[in-house]
């Protein structure tokens, strides 16, 4: 197993935009934390290189409760050198909260930080502001964490090229080791879907989102970032190692309601839902459904995320039916300048960034 992923999906409020399995309820929280470490060791798998607590909101976790996780980690999992990341709130990260996340062995933060204009913050329901951005990134230095990446949103309402210059421009004063951004989806049944249905709003215009997206890999790649995924950049040396894990078809293991698990030849996931989850394994049971992968869904799988990175997808892992009908698929796109090829690895081109979708779509196997 390369990566262990342990979801927390509590949260102090919800955002606008989320469509992941989260709650407002926090009465749950400690009877959920110690649900996880009982997964953990009702599991019985082996050593993990990555781990990445995600949410959700990780870090509405007392210290203690974090110990107690890394606790369980360590018993189950050992206590080697690896990645560990945890996804954090600016205004949770006190001076308190930093050491204590140093003092556990997390030496990766990703950071929602989505904007640095407190008016798109104050929309999106996010509960920091602008001023504390830089804040916390500085109280995570001060505790030996130098491993920093910067989540942004493009694709506002009203947001002007400009606007997302200067998001972009004040990102990379921050010099942090990596940076995701995404366009704000209007995603059917969360709160930012009923927002756009009453106003009349309606995603952004195709025309604008793609120079965004065109002055995002600009800047970035000229200050330096690798552009190794579709969203994602990292100074060299700083890409995400367990994000990557799910690009490059490795094995993963997820704990605690709604996680996946996937080794190589079935996905698993828990059943999200809070209540069922912890009264389930508090029986001793892990509520999980799981669904066996054969070769036509292993190739599609594999197109939809090899796809997106800078490696693009080697050819020759394929078999040889799989292979053909790839090829076969990808040249029309070749011939426009969308794809490339790179000895046995098909490859995205600039152009074909911006319309991947469509394209992987193309190649999935029917």
């Amino acid at each position: 197993m390369a990566g262990l992923y342990i979801h927390i999906p509590f949260c102090k409020s919800r955002c606008i935009y989320c469509g992941f399995y989260s709650t407002t309820n926090m009465e749950w929280i400690q009877r959920y934390v110690d649900a996880v470490c009982k997964e953990m060791e009702m599991r019985l798998t082996g050593d993990c290189e990555t781990i990445y607590l995600g949410g959700g909101t990780p870090s509405q976790l007392t210290p203690d409760q974090l110990r107690q996780l890394f606790i369980y980690i360590n018993k189950v999992y050992g206590d080697g050198e690896r990645e560990v990341t945890i996804e954090v709130n600016p205004d949770d990260v006190t001076l308190e909260y930093a050491a204590t996340l140093s003092q556990q062995g997390v030496n990766r933060v990703s950071m929602g930080a989505q904007t640095f204009d407190d008016e798109r913050l104050h929309f999106l329901h996010r509960r920091h502001t602008s001023a504390q951005i830089p804040l916390a990134i500085q109280r995570l230095r001060d505790a030996g964490i130098q491993n920093i990446s910067v989540d942004l949103m493009y694709g506002f309402p009203d947001e002007t090229l400009a606007d997302w210059e200067r998001d972009i421009d004040t990102a990379l004063a921050l010099h942090v080791e990596h940076l995701s951004a995404y366009c704000l989806m209007i995603e059917e049944g969360t709160p930012l879907y009923q927002w756009a249905m009453v106003n009349g709003q309606r995603s952004i215009d195709e025309e604008l989102e793609r120079q965004m997206y065109e002055l995002l890999i600009d800047k970035l790649t000229a200050a330096g970032y690798e552009h190794y995924e579709i969203s994602n950049f990292a100074k060299p040396g700083f890409r995400s190692r367990h994000n990557s894990s799910y690009w490059q078809d490795t094995p993963y293991i997820g704990l605690g309601a709604a996680a996946h698990s996937y080794d190589l030849k079935s996905r698993q996931w828990n059943v999200a839902d809070l209540q069922a989850y912890v009264e389930a394994i508090e029986r001793g049971e892990i509520p999980s459904e799981r669904e066996e992968i054969d070769e036509d869904t292993h190739y599609n799988d594999r197109i939809t995320v090899a796809l997106r990175t800078c490696e693009g997808l080697d050819l020759d892992t394929l078999s040889d039916r799989h292979r053909t009908y790839c090829e076969q698929e990808a040249q029309r796109y070749i011939d426009q300048g969308l794809l490339r090829r790179e000895g046995s690895h098909l490859l995205l081109t600039r152009k074909g960034l911006f319309v991947s979708d469509d394209i992987m779509s193309s190649l999935i196997f029917v």
